[in-house]
């Protein structure tokens, strides 16, 4: 995409740390998906929690069988009845969050069909409402499912890692130091923070000493 193709050149110009993680990792390839609904994105990240992706995609797969149909829609879902659910592996927590967010499409409050039109904090407010549906969910909609090219997850783990990694700081950054560290990156956060959690894959780059900053 073009788009893509002037975000690492702007990340490379921006940060010089950054442009090395760039050149080591290779062509982006941040991109939004083309096929399946919103609702089945939500439904999958509710699945996924605390879990492992096999895990997850197994337990999916289960209750999508349940259904019937590839891309359920909230009726679907409020069809199913509990113990079928917890037999396929939902713990009864999930099934409620599920059954919250059909419901929440289902009478509106979630208006799925407009979230591609909605700017990214309003997509985040409208989401969180959802039991189960926190902001890193929220966020990770925004990136892999919106494509929006501007989202920093500070509450992410692995972005917190790498960046500690990447500018060598002696202990984990604060949100605040990572939205400072991230200025220069606007308004490619998002291919940003994708190039990070890659590099926790390359090798450590060995330095002498850390940077207190």
């Amino acid at each position: 995409m073009l788009w893509q193709r002037t975000a690492v050149r702007h990340l490379k110009r921006a940060d010089p740390v950054l442009a090395n993680i760039i050149e080591r990792v290779g062509p982006s390839r941040f991109a939004r998906p083309t096929t399946g609904s919103h609702l089945d994105a939500l439904v999958r990240s509710i699945v996924s929690q605390q879990l492992s992706t096999s895990a997850a995609a197994t337990i999916y797969s289960r209750v999508v069988a349940l259904v019937g149909v590839a891309e359920p829609l909230p009726h679907h879902w409020l069809a199913l009845n509990d113990p079928d659910l917890r037999a396929a592996g939902l713990s009864r927590q999930k099934i409620s969050y599920i059954r919250d967010l059909a419901r929440h499409v289902q009478d509106g409050a979630l208006p799925m069909a407009k979230l591609h039109e909605m700017e990214d904090d309003a997509v985040i407010e409208a989401l969180t409402e959802v039991k189960g549906i926190g902001v890193w969910t929220a966020q990770m909609f925004l990136m892999f499912r919106l494509g929006r090219p501007d989202i920093l997850p500070v509450l992410d783990l692995g972005i917190r890692n790498a960046i500690r990694r990447a500018y060598r700081l002696r202990k984990e950054p604060t949100a605040k130091r990572m939205f400072s560290l991230a200025k220069p990156w606007e308004p490619y956060r998002s291919v940003a923070s994708w190039y990070l959690w890659q590099s926790l894959e390359l090798e450590p780059v060995v330095s002498a000493k850390s940077n207190g900053r």
